[in-house]
C-alpha cells in the first residue's frame, strides 16, 4: 500500500470516528498518485479590507490555481493572483505597469463534504501563505510575506469541470501599519478578494467504493451463499449431462464400429390354422348382420386360396336342456355352411360343418354360443 493510500485510509477512519459524515450506503472515492489533479482560472475583484473606501478602491483581479486532492477531505495547491491598476490606493503611488499587485503562494483546503459520492458540491475553509508584491514607482517595487484565509464553494458541472466561488482575505505579515503597530493580521494591512472561476480536473479517475452496514453485508453474504448453492447444483447437473453425453458418444461409436447384420424377414407359414369365430344370440341359429363380416372374411379367404378348406364346428352354452343345445349347436354350424355355399358360391366339398354340443371354449358362458371356423390346407387333416 502506498503512503498516499495509507494517509487516505487514516483520514477516513478519523472522520468516521469523529462522526463527521454519515457514510452508510454512500460511495467513497479515494484519489491515487495519478488522479485528483485540477487547474482553475479565477476572475474577480480586490479591495482594501479596512481604512479605505471599499468600493472606491475595487480593482479587477485574475488568478490561477493548480491543485492536487490528497484525500476526499484535504487538498493542497499553488496559486497566483494579480490585481490590475485601475485606481490609486491611499498612501501608494501609481504603478508604472498594468499590474498593481501580485500574490504567489501555497494553500491547503478542507472539504467538509468530501467523502460522499456522487456529490456535486464541495465546500470548506482554505488557508495558505506566500509572497506578495506591489508594483509602484520604486524600481524594485515592494515585496512582503503574506498569509491568506478564506472559503471555497464549488459545483461540479460534469466529472471533470466545476464552477467555483472563492472569497479570501490576504494579510501583509511583514510591514507595520501606518500607526506603527504590528503588521500581523492587521485589518488595515489586509485585502479582501472575491473570485469566481472554472476548474478542470485531469489525470486518472479516482477509485470509488461503497460502504455497507452490517445488515446489508449479511444480506449480500446470504445472496452469495445462495448463488454458490445454485452454482454447485448447476455444476452437478452439468457433470451428469457430461457423463450422459460421454456414454451416448461411446454407444454411438460402438454402433458405428459394429458390422452390419442382415436380418431375414420371417416367412409366413401357410400351413398354420386360421380360426374365425361367428357368434350367435341366445337360443338362435340365425347369423346376425353384425357377424356377417366374419362369414364374408371366410368366403374371401377361401376364394383367394383354392387349396384351403374350412371346418365349422357349432357350440351352444349351458342354458336350457342338453339335447336341445346339441341340436342348436348343429344348426348353427349348418347355418354358416349354408351361407358359404349358397351366398358366396363356395364348393360344398371344401366346407365341413358339424355340431360339437356344449361349448367350454370361453370362461364367459355366453361366448360359447359360437361357430369356430378353422381354415386349413387341403393336405392337412381337419383340425379342431
Amino acid at each position: 500500500m502506498s503512503q498516499l493510500k495509507l494517509v487516505n485510509h487514516i483520514l477516513l477512519v478519523l472522520a468516521l470516528a469523529a462522526g463527521a459524515v454519515e457514510l452508510r450506503g454512500a460511495e467513497i472515492c479515494l484519489p491515487s498518485a495519478a488522479s485528483g489533479y485540477s487547474a482553475e482560472i479565477n476572475v474577480g475583484a480586490a479591495s482594501p479590507l479596512r481604512g479605505h473606501s471599499f468600493f472606491g478602491n475595487v480593482r479587477p483581479a485574475v488568478g490561477l490555481r493548480l491543485e492536487k486532492i490528497l484525500t476526499p477531505l484535504v487538498s493542497l495547491g499553488a496559486e497566483a493572483d494579480f490585481n490590475f491598476n485601475s485606481s490609486r490606493w491611499p498612501g501608494r503611488v501609481w504603478s508604472p505597469t498594468g499590474i498593481d499587485g501580485s500574490y504567489v503562494g501555497a494553500y491547503g483546503r478542507f472539504n467538509v463534504l468530501g467523502f460522499r459520492s456522487p456529490c456535486r458540491w464541495t465546500f470548506g475553509p482554505l488557508a495558505g501563505a506566500g509572497w506578495g508584491h506591489y508594483y509602484n514607482t520604486d524600481r524594485r517595487g515592494h515585496s512582503f510575506f503574506a498569509s491568506r484565509a478564506g472559503l471555497f464553494a464549488a459545483f461540479k458541472v460534469s466529472e471533470r469541470v466545476a464552477l467555483s466561488l472563492v472569497p479570501t482575505v490576504t494579510w501583509n505579515m511583514s510591514d507595520a501599519d501606518v500607526e506603527g503597530t504590528s503588521a500581523a493580521y492587521t485589518s488595515r494591512r489586509a485585502v479582501l478578494m472575491l473570485q469566481a472561476g472554472v476548474s478542470y480536473r485531469f489525470g486518472a479517475p479516482m477509485s470509488c467504493f461503497r460502504l455497507y452496514d452490517a445488515a446489508e453485508v449479511d444480506a449480500l453474504n446470504a445472496e452469495i451463499n445462495m448463488l454458490r448453492g445454485q452454482i454447485e447444483s448447476l455444476q452437478s447437473d452439468y457433470n451428469l449431462c457430461t457423463s450422459n453425453v460421454d456414454r451416448l458418444r461411446h454407444d454411438l461409436e460402438a454402433e458405428r464400429a459394429r458390422k452390419p447384420e442382415i436380418i431375414k424377414e420371417a416367412t409366413v407359414d401357410n400351413h398354420f390354422n386360421t380360426i374365425i369365430d361367428v357368434f350367435f344370440h341366445k337360443g338362435s341359429s340365425t347369423v346376425t348382420a353384425d357377424q356377417m363380416p366374419n362369414v364374408e372374411r371366410i368366403a374371401i379367404y377361401l376364394k383367394n386360396n383354392p387349396n384351403t378348406r374350412v371346418l365349422i364346428k357349432g357350440y351352444a352354452s349351458r342354458d336350457g336342456r342338453s339335447d336341445a343345445n346339441y341340436q342348436l349347436a348343429a344348426r348353427r354350424a349348418e347355418a354358416v355352411a349354408a351361407l358359404l355355399t349358397g351366398r358366396y358360391r363356395i364348393s360344398p366339398d371344401r366346407v365341413t360343418a358339424s355340431g360339437a354340443g356344449i361349448g367350454e371354449l370361453f370362461e364367459e358362458d355366453s361366448w360359447n354360443r359360437v361357430c369356430v371356423c378353422t381354415l386349413t390346407d387341403k393336405t392337412q387333416p381337419p383340425g379342431r
